[in-house]
């Protein structure tokens, strides 16, 4: 079982930044990868940003490449989520989630993760 805390969301302007952090707790982190999902309101969760269980790859969503970063220290059992040049379409829910190493399936599917987040709420105002 792996607890996930998510941290960080609130209002900012167009053009601002947020970080959100994601603490996790209850088994080794490294045996997990990471990803960051958001869910505006009437429409269904979506992928943002994926890591590997050690960085060395990261995986992102067409609409934030260039612009978000996703990151992870395994020795604090976090990850993160460097959001710039925030736009008012990045608005939503955001959630971290787990996926065990061996459960298969691609970064951008919502049923390849097994433990997730209560989410926290991003506002970005025009």
């Amino acid at each position: 079982q792996v607890q996930l805390a998510e941290s960080g969301g609130g209002l900012v302007q167009a053009g601002g930044s947020l970080r959100l952090s994601c603490a996790a707790s209850g088994r080794t982190f490294s045996n997990y990868i990471m990803g960051w999902f958001r869910q505006a309101p009437g429409k269904e969760r979506e992928f943002v940003a994926g890591i590997t269980r050690y960085g060395g790859s990261t995986y992102y969503t067409d609409s934030v490449k260039g612009r978000f970063t996703i990151s992870r220290d395994n020795a604090k059992n976090t990850v993160y989520l460097q959001m710039n040049s925030l736009k008012p379409e990045d608005t939503a829910v955001y959630y971290c989630a787990a996926a065990y190493l061996s459960t298969s399936g691609s970064y951008y599917d919502t049923k390849r993760y097994d433990y997730w987040g209560q989410g926290t709420q991003v506002t970005i105002s025009s």
